[in-house]
C-alpha cells in the first residue's frame, strides 16, 4: 500500500468536509432493512411523526411526502443548522426542527402517531407520554460488536468492554417497564467496505468508534497495520452490526 501522510490528512479532512458523512465512499453487504422505510411501513399519510436525534434531517426530508407532519429534534446547534439548510433546499412545508433533549420532550401528551430514533439515545418514559394509544416507536441502534475488528486492533473502542446484546436488552426492558405491550427486535451483522484510507479516517475522526482517535501518534501506526491486514479487492473491511426495536403502545 502506498505511503500516506496520516497526520496531515487527519487535520485536513475535517476542515474540508465538516460533518458531511455523504462524502464517505463505502458500501455494505448483508444489510437487512432501511430504518426509515420501516418507519413508513407503520405510518399513514395522516400521521404526525417525531424523530429523536434527527441530525442533519436528511432522512426526515426524504420521507416527508409520505406523512402529514414531521418534527425532528436534536441537541446539536450545528446539526440543526444543517437540518434547516436541508429543509430549505427541499422546500418541504410539513417539516419542523427544534433543539430539545430526548429526556424532556416538550410536546402534549398523545401528540404523535409515530416516534423514531436512529442511532440516538431516548427515554422510554418520555416517548410513551407523547405517543398516541396504538402508536408505534421504532429505534435503530449500534450494537456493541459493531466495528469489532477495528476495536480489537486498537484495544479500545465504543462499548468495547460491553457484552454484545446488552444495550438491546436494556432498551427492551425499559420499554416494557414504560408500558409498551407489543415489542419486537431484530438485528444484522453486515460486512462493510471503505474505498480509501481517507474514508476510514474520516469515519474514525467523526464518530466515537475509537475515542480520541489520532491524539496519540501510535494510533496511525495501528491504523496502518489494520489496513494492511483487512484490505481486499472490495476495500478496507470491517462490520456494521445494528439492532432494530419496534414497540407499540
Amino acid at each position: 500500500m502506498r505511503k500516506f501522510d496520516y497526520e496531515n490528512f487527519y487535520d485536513k479532512v475535517g476542515k474540508a468536509n465538516g460533518w458531511d458523512f455523504s462524502s464517505i465512499k463505502s458500501y455494505s453487504e448483508g444489510v437487512q432493512w432501511d430504518f426509515y422505510e420501516e418507519v413508513l411501513k407503520r405510518g399513514e399519510n395522516t400521521d404526525v411523526l417525531l424523530d429523536i436525534g434527527t441530525g442533519g434531517g436528511e432522512n426526515l426530508v426524504r420521507i416527508a411526502p409520505s406523512l402529514f407532519f414531521l418534527i425532528g429534534i436534536d441537541l446539536s446547534t450545528g446539526m440543526l443548522e444543517t437540518a434547516r439548510f436541508n429543509l430549505k433546499k427541499s422546500r418541504a412545508s410539513n417539516v419542523k426542527f427544534f433543539q430539545m433533549s430526548s429526556d424532556e420532550l416538550q410536546f402534549p401528551a398523545g401528540f404523535f402517531d409515530i416516534v423514531s430514533s436512529c442511532h440516538a439515545p431516548f427515554s422510554s418514559k418520555e416517548i410513551v407520554k407523547v405517543l398516541k394509544n396504538d402508536g408505534w416507536f421504532l429505534t435503530q441502534q449500534v450494537s456493541e460488536a459493531d466495528k469489532i475488528n477495528i476495536k480489537k486492533a486498537f484495544g479500545r473502542g465504543q462499548a468495547y468492554d460491553k457484552t454484545d446484546g446488552e444495550l438491546k436488552e436494556k432498551y427492551i426492558h425499559e420499554l416494557r417497564e414504560a408500558g409498551f405491550s407489543e415489542i419486537q427486535s431484530f438485528e444484522y451483522d453486515a460486512s462493510e467496505y471503505y474505498e480509501t484510507v481517507e474514508d476510514l479516517i474520516f469515519l474514525l475522526k467523526h464518530t466515537p468508534i475509537i475515542p480520541n482517535f489520532g491524539q496519540d501518534k501510535k494510533d496511525f501506526d495501528i491504523l496502518h497495520e489494520f489496513i494492511e491486514n483487512n484490505s481486499n479487492e472490495k476495500g478496507i473491511q470491517t462490520n456494521a452490526k445494528r439492532f432494530l426495536i419496534m414497540a407499540r403502545k
